[in-house]
């Protein structure tokens, strides 16, 4: 099923009241109560993940920085009772697309849950012209078909999103996305995306292209463009 969510949560009570609320919006629902047990249920046909971040053993953070190393793309969203910026930076920073500070509103969750999930399904942003399959500046390669990034014959692994804002702006190179630009393609299906957002991504892509993250420029309060020009 195109639906399926794994809710990972030690608090029973909360595993529950989250399957009892999504079974009813029609999605496939399935608990784990910690991170390890959620790894070993964990299936390609798990669309997203609801993942606590304080458990006992492995944390929410640990789990989501795991499967991202092993370039599993699966949408995550937090469920956390720490709310501080620099929590929310930290779900941001291991891969979490989302995060939702407990307690939560069962409407929120839904909410985000149907966003996040309506973004992982669609293609990219598709533009009033055709575009190549494949972007080339110098040795960087991105690989719109295939959803790749290559620096020489290195394979660079991209969350969805990250993917996203570097494939909009390479295909147009010569415009400035303000964040607000960005959070209307990228998040336009969520409803509580900050602009703090769009850095955190641009600086954890930034990190993961290297040598190379200078192919993102930042115009000060203006936004960011593509830079063919980088070295």
């Amino acid at each position: 099923m195109g639906n399926k969510i794994l809710i990972v949560d030690d608090e029973q009570h909360i595993c529950e009241i989250l399957e009892f609320n999504l079974s009813n919006e029609g999605f496939d629902v399935e608990c784990a109560y910690s991170a390890e047990e959620a790894l070993k249920k964990l299936t390609p046909e798990h669309k997203l993940i609801l993942l606590d971040v304080m458990m006992g053993g492995m944390s929410g953070y640990k789990m989501a920085e795991k499967l991202r190393i092993e370039s599993n793309p699966v949408p995550v969203i937090f469920l956390t009772a720490k709310d501080t910026e620099n929590d929310m930076l930290t779900g941001f920073s291991v891969g979490g697309d989302d995060y939702i500070s407990k307690p939560f509103s069962i409407k929120e969750v839904i909410a985000r849950v149907k966003a996040v999930m309506k973004r992982s399904k669609s293609e990219i942003e598709q533009d009033e012209k055709p575009i190549d399959k494949r972007l080339i500046f110098n040795d960087l390669i991105i690989d719109i078909e295939n959803k790749e990034i290559m620096i020489g014959e290195n394979k660079i692994n991209l969350t969805k999103t990250e993917f996203e804002v570097l494939a909009l702006l390479a295909k147009h190179p010569n415009r400035i996305f303000s964040r607000v630009d960005l959070i209307e393609r990228i998040w336009k299906e969520a409803p509580y995306t900050i602009e703090r957002t769009v850095d955190v991504h641009i600086a954890r892509l930034r990190k993961k292209l290297g040598a190379h993250a200078s192919v993102i420029m930042n115009r000060s309060g203006y936004g960011y463009r593509f830079n063919t020009s980088y070295q």
